[in-house]
């Protein structure tokens, strides 16, 4: 365990010391706002829930976005307890403002797997283009929590399952609601 610490201390510091740049800061500061409170991800939801052709995916990105936030911050993160990593690295910088609630697992990383995979598991509702370009916005907003220097990296891997489990549960839980509305559809149609 105590190697894992090391590796995720040295990996943020070497993230600091060889990939920040000033001309990148606003980038990436800019990248990890978009995932604040999930907000981008909710209303991203709330559009798509608006339009019979993508009720869908919006269905299935909410319901990804309640698991998520249930296992993530009402679960996992009071349970775990990790303090933030410029709590305890002293050379770390901190890039934004600091953040309220623990560490571990990344809230901002698990919100936006769970939405945008989701959304990828929607095939019939957007082009495959639409649908990785919301994978690459999540993995832009799991790497900004790095660089911003709010979480270890193990805190974004946590991120990431809890996202992708949620995302996929969201989508089946979607696609059961949505055959047990056509089956009850098909039943009082033949009555």
């Amino acid at each position: 365990m105590d190697a894992i610490l090391q590796l995720d201390q040295n990996i943020l510091l070497f993230i600091q010391e060889y990939i920040r740049h000033d001309w990148m800061d606003w980038f990436w500061k800019g990248i990890t706002h978009l995932g604040d409170f999930g907000i981008f991800w909710i209303l991203l939801t709330i559009v798509l829930l608006i339009p019979k052709k993508t009720r869908k995916a919006g269905l299935a990105s909410a319901l990804a976005l309640i698991i998520g936030t249930l296992i993530t911050n009402v679960a996992i993160k009071n349970v775990v307890a990790r303090v933030r990593p410029y709590e305890v690295i002293q050379e770390l910088e901190l890039m934004i403002e600091k953040q309220k609630d623990f560490s571990f697992p990344s809230g901002h990383t698990c919100a936006s797997f769970a939405s945008a995979f989701a959304i990828y598991k929607c095939k019939e509702v957007f082009p495959k283009k639409w649908r990785i370009a919301a994978m690459v916005l999540a993995t832009l907003i799991a790497l900004s929590r790095l660089y911003v220097g709010v979480h270890y990296p193990t805190d974004v891997l946590g991120g990431l399952i809890v996202g992708l489990f949620s995302g996929w549960a969201g989508w089946k839980i979607e696609e059961l609601i949505m055959k047990k509305r056509a089956e009850k559809k098909k039943s009082a149609d033949n009555k």
